[in-house]
């Protein structure tokens, strides 16, 4: 088996969340899905586990926070071009996501950010690698009046 990443997110409405992650172009696994929760994949080593609050609880003894008042974590997902960066947002965004910022364009890199209903923060970005070598190597000093 190749080395995955499951991504655990508790939701209030189990519909509403898989809703929401197939607009983005998550792609819903029925044979680790049920009323309780929705196994999504995004890809062959990430998928993301939409659970509700009381299946969520059996995996931890710890208080589940409410995303949208209180940060846990924020997820970054990278693109081939900012096209894609955009399309993904847009997308959130006419399913019932938040955009947390304007988009940030450091040249290198280029990134958006937006919550899901339930308020869990995901970061889409493109990277020009090669351009993010060349700025990494430019002296402090340089960087800071480009």
């Amino acid at each position: 088996m190749p080395k995955m990443i499951f991504v655990n997110l508790p939701v209030r409405d189990v519909a509403i969340a898989t809703d929401f992650y197939t607009a983005l172009g998550f792609e819903k696994n029925p044979m680790f899905s049920n009323e309780r929760g929705s196994s999504m994949t995004w890809s062959d080593s990430i998928a993301v586990m939409l659970l509700d609050h009381a299946f969520y609880a059996t995996f931890t003894d710890k208080q589940i926070i409410d995303a949208r008042t209180q940060s846990g974590a924020l997820l970054a997902l990278s693109f081939d071009d900012r096209a894609a960066v955009d399309a993904i947002t847009e997308a959130a965004l006419g399913a019932g996501g938040r955009e947390l910022h304007d988009p940030e364009d450091h040249g290198f890199m280029y990134s958006r950010a937006f919550e899901d209903p339930d308020g869990h923060g995901w970061g889409p970005f493109h990277m020009d690698m090669a351009a993010a070598e060349q700025a990494m190597r430019q002296p402090a000093d340089q960087a800071a009046t480009s």
